[in-house]
């Protein structure tokens, strides 16, 4: 059966999308002064790397990037399996006072955020926490909501969203693929 994939925003559109999401985390935390930003492994970090040099261009700062990987804060980790493909965290600096922006590509039930904030709670006490994300595609099932979203849709529970990055894809979009498709 052929799949049924609608793209969502094109490259030329993440890139916009990217750039008023930039500003925003700007106007959030009211400028560079102590921000972090902290991708999820895999896209968020990619996606957090874009975000900073976007800062970048308009400050003339480069905010630190760090990376979590999520997978052993999992509430599902006895499902994946004996062995985990466990990726890298890379938090070289303190996070004591520091305000933090969590970057992920999409937002659906909440839990790998929710995972997330554990994680970075083993490595500090933020001044404050934010979340920012491309794409909030609905479906919570834990009470979080994102500060600073790219593009909100509606999904049904069995469709996927992918973002695909250039730096891990060799293109960039963000496709919906419908349920029973390949």
């Amino acid at each position: 059966m052929p799949s049924r994939n609608s793209t969502l925003l094109d490259a030329r559109a993440v890139e916009r999308t990217l750039k008023r999401m930039a500003d925003e985390i700007l106007e959030l935390t009211g400028g560079t002064d102590d921000l972090v930003l902290v991708g999820i492994q895999r896209r968020g970090v990619q996606l957090a790397d874009r975000l900073v040099e976007l800062i970048a261009a308009s400050e003339t700062v480069r905010v630190p990037r760090g990376a979590l990987d999520i997978t052993l804060y999992r509430d599902d980790l006895q499902t994946v399996g004996p062995r985990p493909v466990v990726g890298r965290t890379d938090l070289p600096w303190e996070l004591d006072g520091r305000i933090v922006v969590i970057v992920d590509d999409v937002l659906y039930t909440g839990r790998t955020v929710r995972a997330a904030l554990d994680e970075l709670a083993d490595f500090g006490r933020p001044s404050r926490i934010a979340l920012a994300v491309l794409i909030d595609r609905g479906g919570r099932e834990l009470p979080i909501r994102a500060d600073i979203v790219g593009k909100t849709v509606q999904i049904a529970a069995g469709d996927r969203v992918d973002v695909l990055l250039e730096e891990v894809d060799g293109k960039t979009s963000v496709i919906v693929t419908e349920a029973g498709t390949a």
